[in-house]
């Protein structure tokens, strides 16, 4: 299948015959054009489509349709192709429910029918649609593959880079005839993964992250070496600041360590964010910004970690841990928070082996029918044992206290006690973990009583505290006792300045002890700890950012 398919599902023959009509006469030489008569027989054709590595550019659905509406299919289509670009063919009637697909299909746009003549009406709507999904290279056709073991940790970490970055890939486990004969075609044993093979035949054995990020299309290298704005993390906050100082003229680089998105990526749904009454996953919401950031000009790096920031007049130097630097006049730090260990005995040697820290969404398949743990009570581990409930056979939440009410927004707890499947066990804490290779037993301890069990378990995943990522701003940026960034007004004793202040005026509200570095989401002291505050911040930062600029 050369030529990339775009895709029409109608009920109405006369209407199906025409679009379809419109669409060879104007792209029949590029792209294949099939159409359907409805959702059913339309999702049978992607399949096919799938199966045989063919790429979908463009789907068009009539949103009237028995059985399955429009609405209803595009959201089928998307786990099947998610950079398609999405056409909802709509009567004027319907324009409301078109607006409102918007935010549940990632809509691209309406199509009022009729739409003739298609020239004025049709064909500009498509050719930019086919533009933008030219300029998105779907990544599976790159068909990386993935050769590992399933408890180990090296595997993991790889699977866990991939997911993370939204780059698809084929998990194999070693022991199995496919991911046997790629071993021995790569001339290495069972003993010697993972092994990544990518689409051209290169052959990575347990790569590093900045192998892996090349090898995907990552960029890790600046193009200068003088910035008007560096951003240090890629969350919601730095992902905000990034787009808001690209879209404002700063020339822009983004700095992430390992992935865009931070914990907030790996939610599998959020609900409570502005503009998306259904949810967004954690994974969309990273997409469409990084997508954004990019167009309007900023630089992302992966996989490059900050390991020092130093003033130098004017400049603020940027130093990272391969020994290069980069300058700029203005920083954001957005590095977020980390979920702290969990010291119990036993759980560290496990880590990556049956023990993770975050969401691991890269595990949920793995742990179809079977009992995983979850530790803590806030909004994280609320998400992540809604997504796991779906896998699991049952999901049980461990929390210290003795309920959910004073650590989890409210809609959360009402979505856990309608899912049959997630069990709350309050006054529990993990005493410790035991297991050869990999987790196997679970000690829990009654917070009340002191008294133990053991039980059988695979899967522990940990969603506990809030460590700030700032040991590198020692003794050059103000923190708390904490560790988290001081700012603004909190810097301010008494009235006075903070040590060393150089300015005639006090720090700007996001303003760090060292002047044109700011602090944004939730390694900021006394920051809100929601995605919908850290992107605020994000975008007030870069607002101040500008003040700064213009007084200097």
């Amino acid at each position: 299948m050369a030529n990339p398919t775009i895709l029409t599902v109608d009920d109405d023959p006369a209407v199906s015959r025409a679009v379809a009509r419109d669409l060879r006469r104007r792209y029949g030489d590029r792209y294949r054009v099939v159409r359907a008569s409805g959702g059913d027989e339309a999702l049978e054709a992607l399949r096919e489509i799938k199966l045989r590595g063919g790429q979908l550019a463009v789907l068009l659905a009539d949103y009237r349709m028995p059985k399955m509406n429009g609405i209803e299919f595009l959201e089928a289509a998307m786990d099947l192709f998610p950079l398609a670009r999405r056409v909802l063919l709509t009567a004027y009637a319907d324009t409301s429910a078109a607006i409102d697909a918007i935010n549940v299909v990632d809509l691209d746009h309406y199509l009022l029918k009729p739409w003739s003549p298609p020239e004025e009406n049709l064909y500009p709507v498509l050719d930019g649609l086919l533009e933008l999904w030219l300029a998105t290279p779907d990544p599976t056709a790159s068909d990386i593959r993935v050769v590992g073991h399933r408890w180990s940790a090296p595997s993991f970490a790889v699977r866990d880079f991939l997911t993370r970055n939204l780059v698809p890939y084929r998990w194999l486990l070693a022991d199995e005839p496919e991911g046997g004969r790629l071993l021995a075609a790569a001339g290495l044993t069972a003993t010697q993964v993972p092994l990544v093979v990518t689409a051209d035949g290169t052959t990575l054995v347990r790569p590093t992250e900045p192998e892996l990020a090349a090898q995907v299309g990552l960029s890790t290298a600046p193009t200068a070496e003088l910035y008007d704005l560096v951003v240090v993390g890629g969350g919601p906050a730095g992902l905000g600041a990034a787009v808001y100082g690209a879209s404002e003229g700063l020339r822009t680089v983004l700095v992430e360590r390992q992935a865009t998105g931070g914990q907030a990526g790996q939610s599998s749904r959020i609900e409570n964010y502005l503009g998306f009454p259904d949810g967004v996953s954690g994974a969309q919401l990273t997409d469409r910004a990084r997508r954004q950031a990019l167009k309007f000009g900023a630089e992302i790096l992966s996989t490059r970690e900050v390991v020092a920031l130093e003033a130098a007049g004017s400049g603020r130097v940027l130093r990272f841990g391969d020994g290069t630097s980069i300058t700029a006049h203005t920083v954001v730090l957005a590095t977020g928070v980390s979920y702290r260990r969990l010291e119990a005995p036993g759980l560290d040697e496990l880590t990556g082996c049956g023990v993770f820290y975050g969401s691991a969404r890269s595990e949920a398949p793995s742990c179809s029918g079977e009992d995983i743990y979850i530790v803590g009570g806030a909004n994280s581990a609320g998400q992540a044992a809604v997504y796991f409930s779906r896998y699991a056979r049952h999901v049980k939440v461990l929390i210290r206290g003795e309920d959910l009410r004073h650590s989890m927004s409210s809609y959360l707890i009402n979505q856990i006690s309608t899912i049959d499947n997630i069990q709350v066990h309050p006054w529990t804490e993990v005493a410790g973990g035991k297991g050869d290779g990999h987790l196997e037993r679970l000690t829990l301890r009654d917070t009340r009583q002191g008294t133990t069990q053991t039980v059988d378990a695979s899967w522990l995943f940990i969603f506990i505290g809030a460590q700030p990522r700032t040991d590198w701003l020692d003794g050059v940026v103000a923190r708390d006792s904490h560790g988290f960034v001081l700012t603004g007004p909190d810097l301010l004793a008494d009235g006075q300045r903070p040590p060393g202040w150089p300015l005639a005026r006090d720090p700007y509200h996001l303003e760090s002890s060292v002047p044109g570095v700011f602090a944004a989401g939730d390694v900021r002291a006394s920051s809100v700890k929601r995605v919908a505050s850290a992107v605020g911040d994000g975008a007030m930062a870069v607002s101040l950012a500008h003040q700064y600029l213009e007084t200097q």
